[in-house]
């Protein structure tokens, strides 16, 4: 008879250890469960801002936490998407909401409608058939109303929030769960002679931890996972171009906008993310086609607002942790391996992989068959996510530095390829099983990048065009007048969740 775990040990704080402290305290509530979080007292927190994409907000009232009291309590502002700058060449923008473009006409998807006008010389915007890109551009907020079943009413949003705060405000709600917080460094890892698996810490504080599953929460040093474990990374998966990043914060100059700014620079792309108090900066480039000072240079002369910290500088490892789960060991977070946060996806991986966790929870006998599936499901998962961020670099028709003229000629994987193919014989967007970004996502990209199919749906031909442009002229109206109604983005906030500027 295998027994259940008894004992959970978590080392490493920040947004991920205290994430991952959540979630399980909630799994193991009336459960015969213990679980314990030890955190160096010695590691600095980053700080720069985070933003996020909607099933964050899912997950924080799954934990029954109020949306408000998150809000106030991490200086948070509220994000319908990103705005792309430069990308496709400079001077151009586009926006990737967080919701569908139009809605399907006679089982017809809407954006066919866009690509037979723009064939017959009648171009269109398709950012004005989205009730969350209006808004977005016009720095508006509102809640969609769940009770309105107009599928153009039917969107997300996401939060940008201070990290440091958020940590904060996780580890005391978490530790009112239960959770053992322990402040100390882990000394040593040891393990069974005989098997392998992690029996107990020894921490610098002269005590020992002993656990039944581990989670390696550590950041890129992943303590755990390839300290212990020897789990390395796989570098026959590096795909992405950039490998450095350097990060900043400034003082608010302005309303904060509804959305995250990502700006495509010489050798690499800059995020902007506005919070309550300050704005996060950072930029994210390839140390093959910039030096670091250049990069740090770079960044504080585009900035706007007065720095209030240092510039502090990231090398991030290329290539994904080969297995997330090794015996009893599960990482999570940088310890599980690092892609950019081009679109917002650190957290969301974090959930995710905790989602797989639980889904598969382990007794004692930690069965073979359960962690190979949680690792390929996870592999998985990153393949689709890379294909999604290798067509902001590949799509890009810039060639004005080193930089962009290697990115249209950088290999693409075989999936990402047909996907392409697909979409440009007759504009139809093949999804993968384990995507993480649906149609609309796909759509943001290639009209944000010019990318027009040879040829447009076939069912559409009994359709005149005049008749398509009368109805869609309608529909953009309805949006655009729906959109002014709404309050600005900083009136939401004033109105209802304003924080106390304070907080630190």
């Amino acid at each position: 008879m295998t027994k259940a775990i008894r004992e959970i040990v978590i080392v490493g704080g920040g947004t991920t250890g205290w994430m991952a402290a959540a979630s399980l305290s909630r799994y193991a509530k009336d459960k015969d469960m213990s679980i314990t979080l030890v955190e160096s007292p010695n590691i600095s927190t980053v700080g720069v801002g985070e933003a996020t994409i909607p099933n964050f907000v899912d997950f924080n009232r799954n934990l029954g936490i109020a949306d408000i009291d998150l809000i106030k309590a991490t200086q948070a502002t509220f994000k319908l998407g990103i705005e792309f700058e430069d990308w496709y060449q400079k001077g151009s923008r586009f926006f990737h909401p967080f919701a569908a473009f139009g809605a399907p006409l006679e089982n017809v998807e809407f954006h066919q409608y866009i690509n037979k006008l723009k064939m017959h010389d009648k171009p269109l915007d398709i950012e004005d058939y989205c009730f969350a890109s209006v808004m977005a551009n016009n720095g508006k907020f509102a809640q969609p109303d769940p009770a309105n079943r107009n599928p153009l009413a039917q969107y997300s949003y996401a939060y940008h929030f201070d990290s440091v705060l958020y940590a904060k405000f996780l580890t005391d709600f978490t530790v009112k769960q239960g959770v053992t917080h322990i402040l100390a460094n882990v000394q040593e890892v040891k393990l069974n002679a005989q098997t392998g698996f992690i029996e107990a810490l020894s921490l610098d504080n002269r005590t020992e931890v002993k656990g039944d599953l581990f989670i390696d929460c550590s950041g890129f040093k992943g303590i755990l996972i390839d300290g212990a474990m020897g789990i390395g990374l796989d570098e026959s998966h590096v795909w992405l171009p950039c490998d450095s990043a350097v990060a900043v914060q400034t003082e608010l100059q302005q309303e904060p906008t509804p959305y995250t700014r990502a700006t495509a620079k010489d050798a690499g792309w800059q995020w902007c993310i506005p919070l309550q108090h300050r704005v996060g900066n950072g930029y994210i480039y390839s140390s093959q086609f910039i030096t670091d000072e250049q990069a740090k240079q770079s960044l504080l002369d585009s900035v706007k607002g007065k720095p209030i910290t240092e510039v502090k500088s990231f090398k991030f490892p290329r290539g994904r942790r080969k297995v997330i789960w090794q015996k009893n060991c599960f990482a999570l977070g940088l310890a599980a391996g690092f892609l950019e946060p081009l679109e917002s996806l650190g957290i969301s991986l974090i959930q995710t992989a905790i989602a797989k966790l639980l889904t598969f929870f382990p007794d004692s006998s930690f069965n073979q068959a359960d962690i190979n599936e949680v690792n390929r499901l996870h592999n998985s998962e990153l393949d689709r996510i890379i294909d999604f961020l290798l067509v902001h670099y590949k799509l890009s028709k810039r060639n004005d530095t080193p930089f962009w003229r290697y990115c249209q000629q950088m290999p693409i994987p075989q999936s990402l390829a047909h996907k392409l193919a697909v979409y440009q014989s007759q504009g139809h967007v093949v999804q993968y099983a384990d995507e993480s970004f649906e149609q609309a996502s796909w759509l943001a990209m290639f009209y944000g990048f010019s990318l027009l199919p040879e040829r447009y749906d076939a069912r559409l031909n009994h359709i005149e065009p005049e008749k398509i442009e009368k109805s869609l002229e309608q529909l953009k109206q309805q949006i655009a007048s729906a959109a002014a109604q709404s309050l600005s983005h900083q009136e939401f906030i004033n109105l209802n969740c304003k924080a106390d500027n304070d907080i630190q």
